[in-house]
Order: C-alpha cells, then sequence, then structure tokens
C-alpha cells in the first residue's frame, strides 16, 4: 500500500549537478548521485494508481509503481530485480532517456510528477555498488547460433536475452569497441564509457562473443554469416545524418557533420587521440538543431573553450508549460527543456535558419547569414525566411545536428537485397523478420531515429521473435510488436 499522501507531502526535488565552473573543466558524470533519503521521500510521492499511466509511456514496460515503493520501504536489492526484469541497462536508460514514463505519470496532470528516471538511475547504481548486477549464464545451451550486426542498445539487449535462453550468441561491431553512439556519439559528461564496458563484462561472462572492427559486408560478407549461424539480427542504428546542400556555401572548409565532431572529442577522452580532429577551442560555433545531439555539441564545446556557441533551431521556442488543450496528458509534453549543457553556456536560437555560409578568401567559414523563419506543417514541413530579419552572425565552426535519415546504405543490404523504406529504414513483419528468411531487424534501423529506451525494448522483443524462430523453449519477455510500437519519434 503507497503512502496515500505522498505526493502531497513531498514536492518535486532531485539531486543537484555539480558546479559548472567545476564540472566544465572535465569529462566526468554532470551528475551527483542522490542521498537514499532523497530518494525515499521522491518515490513516496508514487500513488501507485489504479491504472499507471507511467506504464503506457515506458517503451519498456517498466513496472514502475513496484520498484518506487520497494524504494519506498528501504529494500533496494528486490527494486533492482524488479527494474532488471523489464529492462537490461537502467544504468543507460536513467542517464539517457528523456523519461516519457514522467510525462505520462498522473501526478503530474496538476502538478510535477514523480522522479521516475532518477529513481530508476539511483536503483540500478546501487545495485552496481552492492555487486548484485552478476551474469545469469543459461544452464542448458540449446546448440543455435545467432549473429548480430551492431553493438548499440537494441544489439546488447538483444544479445543478453538470447544469451540467457542458451543460445550462442555473437556480435559484430564495425567500430574498435562496442557500444554504438551511447560509445562514440554521446559524451563522458552524459554516460561515462567504463559503465558500458562493465555491462558488456556481464554480457561476455553469460556467453556473448564479441567481433569488433568486423564491418559486415566488407570485412565479411552477410551472407556468410547468414550461413554460419541459425539466425542473424540486424541492428545497425540509423546513422545516415541528414545535410543542408542546397544551403549556399555548404562547400566551405568548417562545416562538419556533428557525429564527426563528437566521436573526435570521444577518442580524445578515451585516450586514443591526443587532439581532436574537429576543434572548438578559440572559435565562434554555430551547432544547427535543438535536440540531444546538438545539446552534446554546445557541452562538447564548451569544454574544448569555444569562444562563442550559438544553437540555432528552426522551430518557435517551446512553451514553459504543457498546453492543456492542444498537448494535452498523458501525450508527451512539448515543454522548454534545459539540460545540462545549455546551463554552462552558449545561445539558443529560436524560429531562424542560416540561409548562407560564408567564406573568406581561403575558401574557410568566417560567418553564417541567419534570418528569421515561418513554419508550416500543413501537409508537408515548409520553412520561409521573414523578410528583413538578416543578420550575421561570425563562425569559425558549423555542425549540422538536424538529425538522422534513417539505416546507412551500403554493401551489407545491397547483398541481402533489402530496399530501404522512404524513411531510410529496413522493414519487417510482425515477427521482426526481414523479406529474407532469419534474417531480423530491430532498434533503429527499423525504427528510425528515436530514443535509448525504444531501442532496448525493440531489441528484447526481436530476440523474443528470434527465440521463437529457433523453435527454444519457453518464451522470452517482450514488451511489444512491430504493430504496436508507433514508428514516431517521441
Amino acid at each position: 500500500m503507497p503512502d496515500p499522501k505522498g505526493f502531497l507531502t513531498f514536492t518535486r526535488r532531485t539531486p543537484a549537478l555539480r558546479p559548472v565552473e567545476e564540472r566544465v573543466g572535465d569529462w566526468r558524470d554532470v551528475y551527483q548521485s542522490a542521498g537514499e533519503n532523497l530518494i525515499r521521500e521522491q518515490a513516496t510521492r508514487c500513488m501507485d494508481c489504479g491504472i499507471p499511466y507511467c506504464h503506457n509511456g515506458c517503451p519498456l514496460g517498466n513496472v514502475i509503481p513496484d520498484f518506487n515503493d520497494l524504494v519506498r520501504t528501504d529494500r533496494w536489492d528486490e527494486a533492482a530485480d524488479v527494474l532488471h526484469a523489464t529492462n537490461n541497462f537502467p544504468d543507460f536508460t536513467g542517464r539517457l532517456c528523456p523519461a516519457p514514463c514522467e510525462g505520462a505519470c498522473v501526478v503530474g496532470v496538476h502538478g510535477d510528477p514523480v522522479t521516475i528516471k532518477q529513481i530508476e538511475v539511483e536503483i540500478a547504481d546501487r545495485a552496481a555498488e552492492r555487486a548484485k548486477i552478476v551474469p545469469q549464464p543459461a544452464g542448458k545451451r540449446s546448440g543455435r547460433s545467432v549473429a548480430i550486426v551492431g553493438s548499440g542498445p537494441a544489439g546488447l539487449a538483444a544479445a543478453q536475452q538470447l544469451a540467457r535462453a542458451g543460445h550462442d550468441v555473437t556480435v559484430y561491431e564495425r567500430d574498435d569497441a562496442v557500444g554504438g553512439l551511447m560509445r562514440y556519439g554521446i559524451p563522458d559528461f552524459k554516460l561515462e564509457k567504463w559503465r558500458i564496458d562493465d555491462r558488456m563484462a556481464q554480457l561476455i561472462a553469460e556467453g556473448v562473443r564479441v567481433v569488433t572492427s568486423c564491418n559486415v559486408g566488407t570485412d565479411i560478407s552477410i551472407i556468410e554469416l547468414r550461413e554460419r549461424h541459425d539466425a542473424v539480427l540486424l541492428t545497425c542504428g540509423a546513422q545516415a545524418a541528414r545535410d543542408v546542400p542546397a544551403t549556399p556555401g555548404r562547400q566551405l572548409a568548417g562545416i562538419n557533420m556533428a557525429m564527426e565532431y563528437l566521436v573526435g572529442a570521444n577518442d580524445v577522452v578515451a585516450g586514443k587521440l591526443t587532439a581532436p580532429p574537429i576543434d572548438a577551442a578559440g572559435k565562434h560555433v554555430i551547432v544547427l538543431g535543438g535536440g540531444d545531439t546538438a545539446a552534446d555539441c554546445l557541452g562538447t564545446a564548451t569544454r574544448q573553450g569555444a569562444r562563442s556557441v550559438h544553437l540555432i533551431e528552426v522551430v518557435p521556442q517551446p512553451p514553459l508549460e504543457r498546453d492543456t488543450l492542444r498537448n494535452p496528458w498523458p501525450t508527451w509534453p512539448v515543454l522548454l527543456r534545459t539540460n545540462s549543457s545549455h546551463e554552462e553556456g552558449g545561445t539558443r536560437v529560436y524560429g531562424a535558419a542560416v540561409q548562407e555560409f560564408i567564406g573568406d578568401d581561403t575558401g574557410r567559414l568566417c560567418a553564417v547569414l541567419v534570418a528569421d523563419v515561418t513554419v508550416s506543417t500543413d501537409g508537408r514541413f515548409t520553412v520561409t525566411p521573414v523578410p528583413g530579419t538578416e543578420r550575421r552572425l561570425p563562425a569559425d565552426l558549423v555542425l549540422l545536428a538536424i538529425g538522422f535519415a534513417g539505416t546507412e546504405p551500403g554493401p551489407m543490404l545491397d547483398e541481402l537485397g533489402l530496399q530501404r523504406t522512404p524513411r531510410g529504414t529496413v522493414g519487417c513483419d510482425e515477427d521482426w523478420q526481414t523479406a529474407i528468411p532469419g534474417v531480423f531487424a530491430a532498434g533503429d534501423m527499423r525504427r528510425g531515429p528515436s530514443l535509448v529506451v525504444w531501442a532496448i525494448a525493440e531489441g528484447r522483443s526481436a530476440a523474443a521473435s528470434v527465440h521463437r524462430y529457433l523453435g527454444g523453449q519457453g518464451h522470452l519477455p517482450a514488451p511489444v510488436t512491430p504493430a504496436s510500437m508507433p514508428l514516431m519519434i517521441r
């Protein structure tokens, strides 16, 4: 029985971040661990609703009221068991997920929602500190093998589920370490990479084999891979970046894709490089885009010592409070969100777009021409400049963080004869199987660019289908099916 007055007794509180002046001087996690009293207090705000809409908000179907009440009553180990029953990597989602569960929290109808994301990450961290996150190898082997191409959250979640079911799992990764965008596209101040390494140690102990620096379709034929294994699961992500080729001056030196920039910066932090290939130090930086990747570029540029940073986004500034008529609960609230990078500096410019990249005599970028714009979504997304609003901003470095256009084309898909959809994804049927028998697809590769929590949910569901395809005994837990997973970016 929950505390019926908990949400009335306590207000929403989250632990303070490390001071700005301290954290911009390093690449460590910006968050500070919360005290157990604070987390128990926040868990007490959960009403254990008769119809917990947070379940619907969470793609994984996390049993949120249950683990909240276990935290409230100081049963942390049981809370970790409940959480891990539906989420393979709560230490990732608790740091990287924007918490759609909180947008659907019933307490949030007339107040501030429960701090579900913070409670989740504290449960996971305390379980790790108490050595409660241990390998769970299968007691019996199935004799069947699965190849998983791609080691992002979808691939790793599927690998763990299938290995625990007794299958021989091999993960093939084209980079030199596993993790996908979690490792190379997300800065350490949001997710320190030792956390990925710890989880990989768990998976390896459970029997997962990892082959890195192997680009399937180039270093090894996907057809050969299909012949080696009883099933193949494609979880290659959606890293085909959107560009602005029609903008005058796009060819100038100094204009880069956001991922090119973030990968180089992460390699420096990891000790693989002594200096970043693209450095913001002392430069006027323009970031096009307003999502998480743009914010990651801002935080990275700040730490590198940028002279100034402007984030330019075409849409108008979102409201501070939910529009209850056009954006009612429990839909995902469209609000102005300020994360740690925004607190550290930079200027956010809404309702504007770059009209021209301006170069100097050497062919290098030196400024951008920006204008206010109006946006129409009537039938198609149309951006119209407002006459007379043009102004020039100094720019030595422009980073394009305007999203992704789907999974990357290449020899792997060509070998299989799989065509990308108009959204740049790979289609599959109700059992997550592509048009090629025994070849499955999941994560951003099937869904399009989305959230880490959706990737894990897709990996778990695809693993359940692969398990059935292999004639596995029993049923692997699966939160959703393709038909129930809307192909929208929340």
